[in-house]
């Protein structure tokens, strides 16, 4: 049986799952390192079967973090689930940013880092810590094949027209600046997902068309037609798009350029990107208290809601859904006609009210929703009678991960 280890380093975090290989890889463990650097740092593993472990500890570094996981996976009698790390026969690494580089998940390879260390320009908060940990998995684990799995992979299909921007052309030439898109393992795994059960449905046709929903924090659309992605939300970088939990997505540069003269570069990129979206309109930045302010509940924390607090988190709502169901439309008409739209992440997956904000009145491009299945948090969400399916489906870009490797390592 073949074990995949499949790890995503942040800046100061390692999250990670083991999954036992086959037709249908099987999660066995999964786990995270937080606040990596720091000396509380927070350690949290659950094996299938047995009792989760929770502790605090100093870990300086990835290295070390990726030490930590490696011995409690295998040493631990109370929590571990390896007889060895020779068990171990792949580590698949999500990394954030592949550029043109990679149209899909390789086996790393010192050029490979290289291109990866390319990239960093493009991800500069993501791309370096992606490779410590596969410069310490090298260390932990000599001799056992690596993958990278590209964030950025899955929208290598985009035509010239949907990945070009309309300024001078040189610039995408001499400096790359184009559209790459993000969450392409997100959208990837539920877009196989959403085919599958419109077979099952006996609603298939092939090539299928797509919309699907990765709503959460971080927020992007796809429109995915037969499998290949032909358009998507987000850009450049993450902060194109949609409404998110900091980031503000679409914007006027010439809101941009205005507020540069005032703020300067760093102060603006701190804005746009960490104090704006929800959180620059209501003071939250997580849609569960957005929700709950604007029903005058007080997250926690809060010192009080006034009225123009609990309309603003309205309006935020109002904002967010209206954004998404902006993007479902352009991409309906982008791919020509809609088979399935299909809903994922932390707000995709849980929050049937925003769900229902974004759905409202989209019955004249085929899409019509039962409340009722909505309220419940069915997987079907659309009328019997709907043309156009709508799915709730709990993404797993771990799983996506296991899969990419597999296939990798198998080659």
């Amino acid at each position: 049986m073949v074990i995949v280890f499949v790890l995503n380093c942040g800046s100061s975090s390692v999250k990670y799952c083991l999954y036992k290989g086959g037709q249908e890889p099987e999660e066995v463990a999964r786990g995270l390192i937080d606040r990596v650097g720091m000396a509380d740092s927070q350690v949290v593993l659950e094996s299938r079967g047995k009792p989760p472990l929770r502790r605090q500890q100093p870990i300086a570094n990835h290295e070390k973090a990726l030490n930590v996981i490696l011995n409690e996976l295998v040493t631990d009698p109370n929590h571990g689930c390896l007889p060895s790390l020779d068990a171990i026969h792949a580590v698949g690494h999500r990394v954030v940013h592949g550029g043109e580089h990679f149209s899909q998940a390789v086996r790393i390879t010192e050029d490979v880092k290289r291109a990866i260390e390319d990239c960093a320009r493009f991800a500069p908060l993501h791309n370096p810590s992606n490779l410590k940990g596969i410069e310490a998995c090298e260390k932990l684990l000599p001799g056992v094949p690596q993958v990278a799995v590209f964030d950025t992979a899955f929208h290598s299909t985009l035509p010239p027209e949907a990945y070009l921007y309309a300024i001078p052309y040189k610039l995408y030439k001499e400096q790359g600046i184009r559209r790459y898109g993000f969450h392409g393992t997100s959208h990837a795994y539920v877009a196989e997902q959403a085919d599958r059960l419109l077979n099952t449905l006996g609603r298939f046709r092939d090539p299928s068309r797509l919309v699907t929903c990765h709503l959460g924090s971080g927020a992007s659309l796809s429109a995915v037609k037969g499998g290949r992605c032909v358009d998507t939300s987000m850009g450049f970088t993450p902060l194109e798009g949609l409404v998110m939990g900091t980031r503000c997505g679409d914007l006027d540069p010439a809101v941009v350029l205005y507020l540069l003269y005032e703020y300067g570069p760093n102060r603006l990129d701190r804005m746009l990107n960490k104090e704006s979206g929800l959180k620059g309109l209501t003071g939250f930045s997580d849609m569960r208290d957005v929700m709950d302010a604007a029903d005058g509940v007080l997250p926690d924390g809060a010192a009080g809601l006034t009225k123009e607090q609990r309309d603003m988190a309205q309006i935020a709502m109002n904002l967010y859904a209206h954004r998404v169901k902006r993007y479902i439309g352009a991409f309906a008409a982008v791919l020509g006609g809609l088979d399935a739209v299909v809903l994922t992440a932390g707000v995709g997956e849980h929050a049937p009210r925003v769900r229902a904000l974004a759905l409202e009145g989209l019955q004249g491009i085929g899409i019509v929703y039962d409340p009722d299945a909505n309220a419940r948090n069915e997987t079907v969400i659309s009328t019997g009678d709907s043309p156009v399916a709508v799915f709730v489906i709990p993404t797993n870009e771990e799983l996506g991960i296991a899969r990419d490797t597999l296939r990798v390592i198998a080659d």
